[in-house]
């Protein structure tokens, strides 16, 4: 099954949409784009803390710490919010695709699991994201949802983002 995002009609109309908002890029988001988030971190690795920001609002100096992430501190973590962005993205890219296959869905409900295991010799790495969703859509037969969901899971872009090259820009301040 195509992608919705490769296929040649949203192609064209991706086109007619990027020459409609070439002057405004950022009121459609098929356009290409680019997030940012800053992450301050003050201290040692065990008694430190740090801050998370977003432009969007979603993070507001978030606080996230060593016990956040590996006990049960306050605050935040990394693979929590790669887990967010994954079960969001996902839910979105599966209602896309359902859209595109003639279903509306009433509810799609994800949530993933993020798995951080101490590999040796590599260290701490993330393994796996496991998505455990719950759906509601009316007039699906299951193997119709099964293939769908598989095409969206495999086609959503923070599972390939999970596969991808990370590259880095450093410089001391």
């Amino acid at each position: 099954m195509a992608s919705f995002f490769t296929k040649p009609d949203f192609l064209s109309s991706t086109l007619k949409l990027a020459t409609a908002f070439a002057k405004s890029p950022k009121l459609h988001p098929l356009l290409g784009m680019k997030r940012t988030a800053t992450a301050v971190w003050n201290g040692s690795l065990k008694e430190g803390t740090g801050t998370l920001t977003a432009p969007g609002g979603a993070l507001k100096s978030t606080p996230y710490s060593f016990n956040s992430r590996f006990a049960s501190g306050a605050g935040t973590n990394p693979e929590e919010l790669i887990a967010a962005a994954h079960a969001g993205c996902f839910a979105m890219a599966l209602s896309a695709a359902l859209g595109e296959a003639g279903f509306k869905p009433d509810r799609l409900e994800c949530t993933a699991e993020v798995s951080l295991d101490n590999v040796p010799p590599k260290g701490w790495t993330v393994t796996a994201s496991h998505l455990v969703l719950t759906a509601k859509i009316p007039g699906i037969e299951a193997a119709k949802f099964d293939e769908i969901a598989a095409a969206a899971k495999a086609n959503c872009p923070i599972s390939r983002l999970l596969n991808a090259t990370i590259s880095l820009t450093a410089k001391l301040a």
